[in-house]
Formats: C-alpha cells, structure tokens, sequence
C-alpha cells in the first residue's frame, strides 16, 4: 500500500471465497473486509475505524507495519493455480522484505495510472473516493526469484497483472458498498 490508510482501504476492499465458515454457496466470491466477515462479531464499521484509529495514534512515530496485498490464489485459462504456494510463498515474502528494506523493486499498478480517468468516468458522486483506489505496487517480474520453479516469465506477468477493466467495474461496486444506505 501506498500508506496506512490505504492499506486499510484495501483491507476493506478484500473479497474471498466463501467457506464452510462463511455463508452462501461455497466457493463463491464476495466482498469480504479484512476477510473478517465471517469472524467479526461487532459493526464492521466499527473495526474498519479501529486500524483507522491505529494509524491516527501510532503513525506519526514511524512504527506501523508496512501493508502487503497478497493473492496467492490466482488461476490460469485451464483454471489451475498459477503459483504453487506452500514453502515458495517465501519467495514473495523476501520481495516484501526487501521493499521494506527500501529495495527498489517495484511498478506501480496499471489502476494507479487511472486516476485522473476514473474521476472523469466516475458518475457515482463520489469524488476523492475514485482517487484512493489504487492497489499500490507490484513485483516487477525481474524482482521475483523464480529459479527452480517450473513458472515462465509470461506466467509470472499473469500472476502480477491487475485488469484495468475489471478494476474499473469493482470502483463502482465499491461505491455501492461504501456509499448506499
């Protein structure tokens, strides 16, 4: 994430499958916050101004945790995981260290370019909110060690990808979730 609040944002922002803990037809995705919903057993708004509260409280010391958005779920056209996850996922976990440590091992996501468009596409009211939405950065693939993994660098774009379209699409819903009574 760009900061603490955006990390937040994004936490809020997380959709996941449904499981035997969650309600509805299992396997379907849903907008899920701080994928919590399950487990939240207070107003969500309530929890959402908690991390904001953190952030207000701790921030000005320089001692929050850098926020990460992971998804290490990402399927291929035969809709077979991508990644293989399991003890590799500490290869993501080493680019991620290494940003936090100032490595310059990053682009910014494709969205994040958007955001002057999606204001002038945005016919939702909802103004600053269309700024924020960006997912922050990405691996750049050269920055990823995949040595001794059976992925492809075309593979490894796949996995690093974000839809602009679809990005699009879910800045309107989003403005359903946040905004309607």
């Amino acid at each position: 994430s760009f900061d603490w609040n955006h990390g937040t944002f994004l936490g809020t922002v997380c959709s996941s499958e449904t499981t035997a803990a969650a309600e509805g037809k299992r396997g379907g995705l849903r907008n899920d916050p701080f994928a919590m919903k399950p487990f939240c057993g207070y107003n969500i708004g309530d929890y959402f101004q908690h991390w904001i509260s953190l952030g207000q409280k701790h921030g000005s010391k320089g001692n929050l945790p850098r926020i990460f958005y992971t998804n290490w779920f990402r399927k291929n056209e035969a809709g077979k995981f991508i990644w293989p996850g399991f003890g590799e996922n500490s290869r993501v976990l080493r680019w991620i260290f290494d940003r936090a440590d100032g490595v310059d091992n990053a682009e910014e996501t494709a969205i994040g370019a958007l955001f002057g468009y999606l204001k002038t596409i945005c016919t939702c009211s909802l103004g600053s909110f269309c700024l924020i939405c960006s997912l922050g950065y990405v691996p750049t693939v050269e920055s990823m060690d995949i040595s001794s993994l059976s992925l492809s660098n075309e593979e490894m774009k796949e996995l690093l990808k974000v839809d602009r379209e679809r990005w699009l699409e879910e800045v309107l819903f989003l403005g359903v979730v946040f905004f309607s009574s």
